[in-house]
């Protein structure tokens, strides 16, 4: 395998400092883009989307607590025993994150959000805007435990 050298295009400022697993809807952060890397130019255009998709890195997991093997979610013995690969927690093979958040703002190359599940200090890889059409195509599923486990999550 080849390996992957990623340089973050920002920093998330502001809202938890913590993780937690729940409300993350009530909080407001700021993504604050490198700007030795970027003009407004890179945000042309932004303020016209409602929601972004944020890649970003778990940077204060500890490599030592990285599982790949089958664990109940959140430790909660009622829902099953899933792999890394079939949910979505942070002690992942290469700490990566995505989430989509509400765009409240964009000032010069700050983007205020809504609804990120990052951290204060959390180094932000990329943003795209969302697109409907990107979403998934057709019905979705999943199982009864990851409704659930979400239900309070935003």
């Amino acid at each position: 395998m080849q390996t992957v050298v990623l340089e973050p295009v920002g920093t998330v400022l502001g809202g938890r400092r913590e993780a937690s697993d729940d409300d993350w809807n009530a909080e407001q952060a700021l993504i604050r883009l490198d700007r030795t890397r970027f003009g407004l130019e890179s945000v042309a255009g932004l303020d016209s989307f409602s929601h972004l998709e944020v890649v970003f890195q778990f940077h204060l997991v500890e490599p030592a607590s990285i599982t790949t093997a089958a664990r109940h979610p959140r430790g909660n013995p009622d829902w099953p025993k899933v792999g890394i690969f079939a949910q979505r927690g942070k002690n992942r093979p290469n700490l990566l994150g995505v989430s989509r958040c509400r765009l409240l703002a964009v000032d010069g190359l700050d983007l205020q959000v809504r609804g990120l599940d990052a951290i204060d200090g959390t180094p932000v890889l990329d943003i795209k805007p969302y697109m409907a059409e990107f979403g998934p195509q057709g019905p979705t599923a999943q199982p009864e435990w990851a409704t659930e486990l979400m239900r309070d999550y935003y």
